[in-house]
């Protein structure tokens, strides 16, 4: 058995229903890359000659000490890139705490979240083709589970950066937003209400 699935575990799902009932989609992506990437690091960072003697393929026994120092510094670059995903998409409450953050790119609270949002999920999308490409070559249940979680990370990232970097035109009567179009339906209800409207 490969004990090394571990290391690669995605975030628990219950922490992410958790997130998504009571936070916006960006907030969920972030907190989950930030989770997913402090995950990794902290495992690289405390015991880094154990998930490489894991992922050794050879037969020698214990990893050189330049691969633990490797470990050890890609544990906490992770980390470090886990506080930076929070801290640039203005989570931390650094103004004043009834202002909510948004993630429009004019916002002053948070003027990086758009960028820190895609190089995340740039990131998280090379994360998931390189452990992809090692399965394939390895055939590594860790590789595959680190693949699994990426893709995950980075398809929220995708959503986010379509679907909610952008607050669209809502319309304060109704409600609706105003950019969507009635093609391939009619909608008769406002072509009785305003029959001038009406086209061809």
């Amino acid at each position: 058995m490969d004990v090394s699935f571990f290391f690669f575990l995605p975030p628990p799902c219950l922490i992410a229903a958790i997130l998504m009932a009571s936070l916006k989609a960006f907030y969920v992506y972030t907190y989950v890359a930030s989770a997913w990437l402090a995950v990794q690091g902290f495992f690289l960072a405390t015991a880094p000659k154990f998930i490489v003697t894991l992922l050794l393929d050879d037969s020698r026994v214990q990893p050189t000490d330049i691969e633990a120092y490797l470990s050890r510094s890609l544990g906490l670059t992770l980390l470090a890139i886990a506080m930076l995903i929070i801290s640039l998409s203005g989570l931390l409450p650094l103004t004043s705490p009834t202002d909510a953050i948004s993630v429009e790119e004019t916002d002053a609270r948070a003027p990086y979240a758009v960028s820190a949002l895609l190089i995340t999920t740039l990131l998280h999308g090379a994360l998931a083709f390189y452990n992809y490409t090692c399965y394939v070559s390895t055939s590594q249940t860790a590789m595959a589970l680190g693949m699994v979680g990426s893709t995950i990370v980075a398809a929220t990232g995708v959503w986010c950066l379509l679907f909610a970097t952008d607050k669209g035109r809502i319309s304060r009567r109704t409600g609706a937003d105003k950019r969507t179009s009635g093609f391939p339906f009619k909608n008769t209800e406002a072509d009785k209400r305003h029959p001038e409207r009406k086209q061809l």
